[in-house]
């Protein structure tokens, strides 16, 4: 009885060692991961993700290896540029492994030797340019550092995707130099916007200037124009209306005669009228008058013929003393009418009163 007891247990751990080995033996690798397995101490193969078996005491796993890109941010250094300034550089590394065998028997220490290479490929590079090409020329910087890490790299199975300079940090007098430069650039070009902005407003403001002073001449020259021709309208229409009552008197039968002696009377009555103390009076004129009585008697009442006056001198004189109370009750003549209107206006009364 104790016996079977004893084999019944001894199965079981045997079963259960062999279960054990089984199942130490049997591998899941994850995505984007890979094992290195070595057979007797040596490279056997690469076992991709998936279900995986290897034999017991025979097969091992050298190394897991993860073919995701990796983000290696390594600490600044130190480096010197070609005008000899001190500044410590900051740079980002992208990097995957593309060939698991390399990265593993290619170098011992894969990262640490990418960081060391990444420091002495920054120097070698920034210590071509000056500090302002180094501030101003960081796609450059990137480009050239990628490709050098890229190429050295590829023994080791590493591929550089990308690299990037994260910060650059001058020295603390190089800053505050940096920040005068940049303080006095500013200023000149506020300066420089000021002036376009002046020169601008100043062109502005003449163009506007001679445009008003265009529009305000054409104005007052069209006005003058306009104010012109209504004034020689008025002049045609006034002489026409004349024109035509003295062809109305002329064909109502009048002497001319007497529409000339109307017309000199009607003149000596506008210089009678202005400032002068003496007024000199032409033969013609006085002869003219004498023959209605006397010079300051011309234009007032004549009732009764002078002294060896003619009949016909005398109704003559009193057609005229008639014509001339007509016009002082003419509603349409005023202080401002012309001597020609006036003249006009006499002869119609003169006309009207032989009717």
């Amino acid at each position: 009885m104790f016996g079977e007891i004893i084999k019944i247990i001894l199965t079981v751990l045997i079963v259960l060692v062999i279960v054990g080995i089984i199942a130490s033996n049997i591998r899941i690798v994850p995505q984007a991961h890979c094992y290195i397995v070595e057979r007797l101490g040596v490279y056997h193969t690469t076992w991709q993700a998936g279900l995986r078996f290897k034999i017991p005491f025979i097969d091992r796993v050298a190394s897991r290896i993860s073919l995701k890109e990796q983000v290696l941010d390594f600490p600044p250094q130190s480096v010197i540029t070609k005008d000899n300034v001190t500044m410590n550089i900051d740079s980002v590394v992208y990097a995957r492994v593309f060939d698991p065998k390399k990265y593993t028997y290619g170098v011992e220490n894969p990262i640490v030797g990418l960081q060391n290479l990444t420091a002495t490929t920054l120097r070698s590079v920034i210590g071509e340019m000056d500090l302002d090409e180094t501030l101003s020329s960081r796609e450059q910087i990137n480009a050239k550092m990628r490709v050098i890490l890229d190429e050295a790299t590829d023994e080791w199975g590493i591929q550089v995707t990308r690299v990037e300079v994260k910060n650059i940090t001058p020295p603390r007098e190089i800053e505050e130099v940096m920040t005068k430069q940049m303080r006095a650039e500013r200023e000149r070009r506020q300066t420089v916007l000021e002036a376009q902005a002046h020169q601008e407003s100043v062109v502005a403001r003449a163009k506007g200037d001679k445009e008003a002073k265009v529009l305000a001449a054409e104005a007052e020259r069209d006005a003058k124009i306009a104010m012109a021709e209504g004034q020689a309208e008025a002049i045609r229409k006034v002489y026409e209306a004349e024109a035509k009552g003295l062809q109305t008197l002329l064909d109502a039968g009048l002497d001319p005669e007497i529409m000339v002696r109307l017309k000199s009377i009607d003149a000596m009555k506008d210089i009678a009228d202005g400032q002068a103390t003496k007024v000199f009076v032409p033969n013609d004129i006085a002869a003219s008058l004498s023959a209605f009585g006397s010079i300051g008697e011309v234009m007032g009442t004549v009732k009764e013929p002078l002294k060896g006056q003619p009949r016909k001198e005398f109704q003559k004189a009193q057609a005229i003393e008639r014509a001339r109370k007509a016009l002082e009750k003419d509603p349409c003549l005023d202080a401002g009418s012309s001597a020609s209107t006036v003249s006009s206006a006499m002869a119609n009364a003169h006309f009207n009163d032989h009717r």
